[in-house]
């Protein structure tokens, strides 16, 4: 029997929201938090901000476009390089043009519509342009189980096993309430054995003070410090494209269309610019809340609104901040392995659903391209900023979409 599909506009009971709220909260902690620990400043203004934009981007795609605004990984490389020469401040305010420019992007696809998308990435382009998306964090998920140290640490190898083993045995033989919180579960479990091997520490939980105010600090301006920054906004926006996408294949509608790609895109580029305005970083859609939603088919909105509304009252609570944040590396990667791997399925999906025809050859070289570019490890340098991974796949996927449909056009291709 499956699982009750939730879908992104049905009402949730209480009893049933919080646990599920509380479950995409612990999925994109993690790597929320990582974002300003290696800016050096306190985490609790980007939960706030994460939370704000959450509710922000709900409130703008009219509640049909259920996404999570976590920390950006997008804008570290540029960001830390303005902030080691200029000060923090100072990428604010790059963080603040940029979010602007992207806004200016969204009023342009409003303007034009999305049927370019199906251009220049056709399905055959788009499926593992989306794969990537889950495929390339793999590395960051075992790295973050502490899996490849130098030497590996047996307790993290066993809170691993047991946090994932709960995961994926959990999406198969959880029945009724438990099988919509497998993720949460298999947190819960994972943290016990971290407990049962000793590698909890909770001194910072000691040290934290109940209540808090989040560190408000103002951007500042320099063109150098901008002109570092700007380049960025091609990787937010073929990510958010992509994260748009993929969302749309789970909850089975097309949110290129409805709400529409031009208000969720500047309901995350607004959000990045709210944060960069109070000291927050940016924003994007979040891949792990992605992958919550694939595995335990809810896509409530409300439940993504009552994880937003757990951030900002998270942000106040040091101490129970602090206490999240004792959930240890192999416990969040465990997660992220089966989460990760269900956005790469996702893309593969993509492929299967529109029986892409790869007697074709087009659609052979497309495919293999964009894989092998994505996965290769090559980069490509635009001043400060290095497009790799899925963000390089998609442009090189662009341009020979583009390329193919001119063929097309002048009838060259042999498809034809």
């Amino acid at each position: 029997m499956e699982k009750q599909i939730i879908q992104v506009e049905d009402k949730v009971p209480v009893k049933l929201l919080i646990p599920l709220s509380i479950q995409h909260m612990f999925a994109m902690f993690g790597a929320s938090v990582l974002v300003p620990f290696m800016f050096g400043i306190n985490p609790a203004i980007v939960l706030l901000m994460n939370g704000i934009g959450t509710l922000l981007f709900i409130f703008i795609t009219k509640g049909k476009a259920p996404a999570y605004l976590g920390s950006s990984f997008a804008f570290l490389s540029p960001g830390l390089l303005v902030a080691s020469k200029f000060g923090y401040e100072y990428a604010l305010g790059g963080f603040v043009v940029l979010g602007i420019a992207g806004m200016g992007v969204a009023l342009i696809i409003r303007k034009c519509g999305t049927n370019w998308i199906d251009i220049v990435l056709p399905t055959a382009a788009m499926g593992p342009v989306v794969a990537l998306i889950g495929l390339e964090l793999a590395g960051s998920a075992a790295s973050t189980a502490g899996l490849l140290d130098e030497t590996v640490n047996m307790k993290n190898v066993i809170v691993f096993l047991v946090t994932l083993g709960v995961a994926v045995f959990g999406q198969i033989l959880f029945r009724g309430f438990l099988s919509v919180i497998p993720i949460l579960i298999a947190i819960i479990a994972g943290y016990a054995a971290a407990g049962f091997c000793g590698i909890l520490d909770f001194q910072a939980v000691k040290e934290a003070s109940f209540f808090a105010l989040p560190n408000f600090q103002a951007p500042r301006f320099h063109i150098e410090a901008i002109l570092t920054i700007l380049p960025a906004l091609l990787l937010v926006t073929s990510e958010h494209i992509g994260h748009q996408i993929v969302t749309g294949k789970i909850v089975g509608k097309d949110l290129l269309k409805e709400p529409g790609l031009h208000r969720s895109l500047f309901a995350d580029f607004f959000s990045t610019t709210l944060s960069g305005l109070v000291g927050s970083v940016p924003t994007t859609t979040y891949g792990e809340n992605i992958g919550v939603m694939a595995m335990t088919k809810v896509y409530s909105v409300q439940v993504i609104g009552g994880a937003a509304v757990l951030s900002i009252c998270c942000s106040f609570m040091g101490k129970l901040a602090a206490l999240i944040n004792t959930i240890p590396g192999p416990v969040i990667g465990g997660i992220s392995f089966l989460l990760y791997g269900m956005i790469g399925t996702s893309g593969l999906r993509m492929l299967v659903d529109n029986h892409v025809d790869y007697g074709k050859s087009r659609n052979l070289a497309l495919t293999s391209v964009v894989f092998i570019v994505g996965l290769s490890g090559t980069a490509l340098n635009l001043g400060n900023v290095k497009l790799t991974g899925m963000v390089l796949a998609c442009v090189v996927a662009m341009i020979l979409s583009l390329v193919f449909y001119v063929l097309d056009k002048l009838h060259l291709t042999n498809d034809q």
